[in-house]
């Protein structure tokens, strides 16, 4: 059986003192030192069934473990049960039932814009998205105060009215050099 409800005797709704005492009812009954002379297919059946036992009030008697069994199995139907938990004796490995892929996959099923925001809201997205943030507000304060310092030192003037007049000057200092040269060469 996969469901551990059904292998301890109770239903879904057991309390936690109620899955302890179906569990010692059952540990004594199928304890393998109690089946130790018993001939060997009995011993075999009372060894996997205690395993079960077992596995199931391992699972059962954890919160977490149980939520999550009660997640992972709709219903009571026990198809997608106890996929590792247990004590490592190997219980039901060469049954494994796949088909709880499927069945996660329909549970995870989402929107586009379900994934979109699952993404965008993210730690490494938004911790990207505030460093961009950061650089952008950066940039556009460097370039403000530089507009205001720009403003200040040149005070109605515009950038190109700043280009001409530099041309300008720099026309009227080589026509006074290409004078001096003049001068000199006549010299």
């Amino acid at each position: 059986m996969d469901d551990h409800y059904k292998v301890l005797g109770l239903n879904r709704n057991a309390t936690k003192d109620e899955i302890k005492e179906a569990f010692r009812k059952l540990a004594i009954q199928l304890h393998p030192d109690k089946h130790s002379q018993s001939p060997q297919a009995v011993r075999e059946n009372a060894t996997l069934r205690f395993k079960q036992v077992s596995e199931a009030y391992e699972v059962l008697s954890d919160d977490r473990k149980r939520a999550h069994f009660n997640f992972r199995s709709p219903s009571g139907s026990g198809r997608y049960a106890s996929y590792g938990y247990g004590y490592g004796y190997g219980y039901n490995n060469n049954n494994y039932d796949h088909s709880h892929r499927a069945w996660n996959a329909k549970v995870y099923e989402s929107s586009t814009f379900e994934s979109a925001f699952r993404f965008l809201t993210t730690r490494a997205f938004l911790r990207n998205l505030s460093f961009a943030g950061a650089l952008l507000g950066g940039m556009f304060i460097i370039d403000m105060s530089m507009e205001t310092l720009w403003k200040t030192h040149n005070s109605g003037k515009s950038f190109e009215e700043a280009i001409n007049s530099i041309k300008k000057v720099e026309a009227v200092d080589s026509m006074k050099e290409s004078e001096k040269e003049a001068v000199e060469s006549a010299n």
